[in-house]
């Protein structure tokens, strides 16, 4: 579901922005360890299958969750994840799949996988020593599944802002995708792109991709439209792309 959403919300044109929150007590609680934990013993203890062949179905599985969190990276509009109370397990792999992290003060992070004997494999580790930028904190925590506050998660830059509660932070989370859905779209999904190759690429790499993006993309009207807005002390509008 999670990479289908985010499919139709990249091809969607009314859509600039877009806030991902939790419906319950928390964020994210983690895996159902019954249900989820359940089918993936099933899956090891299947001794009609070899080893192989189970070796296949497990790549499969962990392919197919691995795309739904990346359908977010690459969804070209900014995702905004507000969080509250726990955000544990898969909710990491999420929230590093997001553009910016707000949380409330009550937020609690757990990278927990080390807990159930694996290692993570669906994006935590592989963006959050990229999100944070401070490799021996990420080790650390990934190495004890130990719980990080809010305070702690503010510090070392795993969120941006901090809230009272699950509310507030939801509320700040809506009017930020509101304030960049203002602006220009082929702007904010430009700044996306770059800054997305620029991450993973060297300066020089990332200095010609954005020299390509930026011949055509400067062509359209949105440039023009908010010199003259700007010259004429007045709001720009921008189409929808």
């Amino acid at each position: 579901e999670l990479r289908t959403t985010f499919d139709k919300l990249a091809e969607e044109p009314k859509c600039r922005a877009i806030v991902i929150s939790g419906n319950g007590k928390s964020f994210c609680s983690g895996i159902d360890l019954q249900q989820g934990m359940g089918e993936l013993i099933g899956m090891l203890m299947n001794d009609d299958a070899d080893v192989g062949r189970k070796a296949r179905s497990l790549r499969r599985l962990i392919t197919t969750c691995q795309d739904s969190y990346t359908a977010i990276e690459a969804c070209p509009k900014p995702v905004i994840a507000a969080i509250h109370s726990h955000c544990i397990g898969a909710g990491i792999n999420l929230i590093t799949a997001c553009d910016v992290r707000y949380a409330s003060s009550d937020a609690v992070f757990s990278i927990k996988e080390v807990d159930i004997g694996m290692a993570a494999d669906v994006g935590a580790l592989n963006r959050i020593q990229k999100v944070v930028g401070n490799d021996s904190w990420t080790r650390e925590i990934a190495f004890t599944a130990r719980d990080v506050s809010a305070d702690e998660a503010l510090n070392f830059g795993l969120i941006s802002r901090i809230f009272n509660n699950a509310k507030d932070v939801v509320e700040g989370a809506l009017y930020l995708a509101r304030t960049i859905a203002e602006k220009s779209p082929i702007a904010v999904q430009g700044t996306k792109e770059v800054l997305n190759h620029a991450r993973n690429h060297s300066i020089q790499d990332s200095l010609d991709f954005v020299k390509t993006w930026n011949m055509s993309q400067m062509q359209s009207a949105d440039l023009r439209n908010s010199a003259m807005a700007a010259m004429n002390k007045q709001k720009a509008e921008y189409e929808n792309v």
